[in-house]
């Protein structure tokens, strides 16, 4: 699928993403990923949903969304490039994202984010309700072991 706006588009064909792009972003750039090897990026592209943003041919920014398509999605590794940012690609990215046909209708969606709070809250995200009944498995290292 693709959407137009202000010279900008949003693809979801995963033969269209950047990887090496995507990957020196996110292995480099982002707080929640910081080391991850390409194969893992790859990978994670290969299981999930995802959006790309270009400026003419230029890959500019990323989501993706790791879901069944029936009931729960998880929102991750959304990023905008900071020479493109406050030109309101963010919150055009989440509408694409929402209004998705295989994601409209999603009982649950997830996210973490450490900073951007303002941007998922006008899309209906808010903080668990009950975070005592979520739990988690969390390995911080494991992009700085060997995977194989």
């Amino acid at each position: 699928m693709k959407w137009k706006k202000d010279g900008f588009t949003i693809r979801t064909k995963k033969n269209k993403m950047n990887i090496p792009y995507i990957h020196e972003f996110i292995s480099n750039k982002s707080y929640w990923a910081e080391g991850i090897p390409l194969a893992v990026v790859k990978r994670s592209i290969k299981g999930s949903l995802c959006f790309g943003i270009f400026h003419a041919t230029k890959q500019i920014g990323f989501a993706r969304v790791v879901t069944d398509s029936a009931t729960f999605g998880y929102l991750a590794d959304v990023f905008i490039d900071e020479n493109y940012r406050g030109k309101g690609l963010g919150k055009w990215l989440m509408e694409v994202i929402v209004s998705h046909p295989e994601l409209r209708g999603l009982r649950n969606w997830m996210l973490a984010t450490r900073d951007a709070h303002g941007l998922y809250e006008k899309f209906g995200f808010k903080p668990l309700e009950n975070p005592e009944r979520i739990m988690r498995k969390n390995n911080p290292d494991v992009y700085k072991k060997e995977i194989s």
